[in-house]
């Protein structure tokens, strides 16, 4: 089945840490070995030959930066002071992923379009060329990126959006942390004014809206208001995680919101999002990759059906290996969670929506047929 991984920050990993995604995991691994990738971000789980083995097909790529409060460590170089700052930094990002899939379009391509999605799918589901009588070739194919903008800075003025859809961007979170559109993790509030009319300039040009980080306050509002595709690509359940005060994770009332607006949810398998009161430094064996099934079937269960959950990993995203559920160490490992959940009663047919095909459903309504 083909997997559809909804967060990844390859493009902050790239110019922060310098990661070349086109090799295996093993080779960045030991690249990175004693050095501040692994010391501030643990070991990579993200690389070319995983990807192909994990038949992880798509993979919304981020524009990512931290807003300069939140760079204390002096090892950050993605970090704004200003909007002007953030434009330039994501703008940044975008040319990194222009780079990416022009110097190795064997390997990654971008798509802006169904028909792009559509050209994809269809080389992955290509079975290999016989190379000589008996032998086959491995399969290879391009990893497909949608570009999804994390906290939304970048855009100075809602007039910008329409540069933004023209790059390629397809998804817009307006949080991170607190923005001048909304309450975020760690710093709650409402949508502001400016957060209103972020949303209308969306809504008119069609982006996907990602309630992921929003505060709920906000997160709720933008129920209320927005009229085109709202997701939530990287956020867990916070009923499983009793104790837990953050804003980062979904209320029962948020969840019920993105189902009755026929949303989708990617569960995060980092283990501070699965287990209350892991910490970084714990031991990755306190927590099971059942921990991760049990985010997957509650919400399944809460909607009635498996057409509403899928995976948003943030692999690479602050965390790699070290915090992750033993059992899954490269992205590769994402294929692991079929079998646990046919154990769990699920369908093949529910299986494939959750590993990939919810997401392949709510990003057509967003792609233009064509350019």
């Amino acid at each position: 089945m083909l997997v559809v991984d909804a967060h990844q920050d390859l493009a902050w990993n790239m110019l922060t840490f310098g990661r070349d995604y086109t090799q295996s995991v093993a080779q960045i691994r030991r690249l990175e070995a004693g050095g501040n990738a692994t010391i501030l971000n643990d070991d990579s789980m993200l690389g070319w030959p995983e990807y192909q083995g994990g038949r992880v097909a798509v993979v919304f790529a981020t524009l990512y930066a931290a807003p300069l409060r939140f760079c204390s460590g002096g090892w950050e170089s993605l970090c704004y002071a200003d909007t002007d700052q953030a434009n330039h930094l994501y703008r940044a990002q975008l040319d990194v992923y222009a780079r990416l899939t022009g110097d190795h379009p064997d390997k990654f391509c971008l798509l802006h379009t169904c028909s792009d999605l559509t050209e994809l799918l269809a080389n992955w589901q290509r079975q290999p060329e016989q190379k000589v009588a008996g032998e086959e070739s491995q399969a290879s194919h391009p990893i497909g990126l949608i570009i999804s903008m994390e906290g939304a800075e970048g855009v100075r003025n809602p007039e910008e959006l329409e540069e933004w859809w023209a790059w390629g961007v397809r998804i817009i979170g307006p949080a991170w942390a607190g923005t001048r559109f909304c309450g975020g993790t760690k710093e709650p509030g409402p949508l502001t004014s400016e957060g209103y009319a972020l949303l209308e300039g969306m809504a008119g040009l069609g982006f996907c809206l990602d309630l992921t980080h929003m505060d709920e306050q906000a997160a709720l509002q933008a129920l209320d208001v927005y009229p085109g595709q709202i997701i939530a690509t990287h956020s867990n359940a916070m009923a499983l995680l009793r104790g837990s005060d953050s804003n980062r994770h979904l209320s029962d009332r948020l969840i019920r919101g993105i189902l009755d607006r026929d949303g989708v949810i990617g569960v995060v398998p980092f283990n501070a999002f699965l287990k209350p009161g892991w910490k970084r430094g714990n031991r990755r064996e306190e927590v099971a990759i059942d921990r991760l099934i049990a985010q997957i079937d509650y919400i399944c269960q809460m909607a009635g059906d498996a057409q509403h959950v899928g995976i948003g990993s943030d692999f690479d995203g602050g965390f790699g290996l070290q915090s992750v559920p033993v059992g899954i160490d490269s992205v590769a490992d994402l294929q692991k969670l079929a079998p646990l959940l046919s154990e769990k009663g699920y369908s093949l047919e529910d299986i494939a929506a959750i590993l990939g095909e919810n997401w392949l459903s709510r990003i057509r309504q967003v792609m233009p047929d064509s350019l």
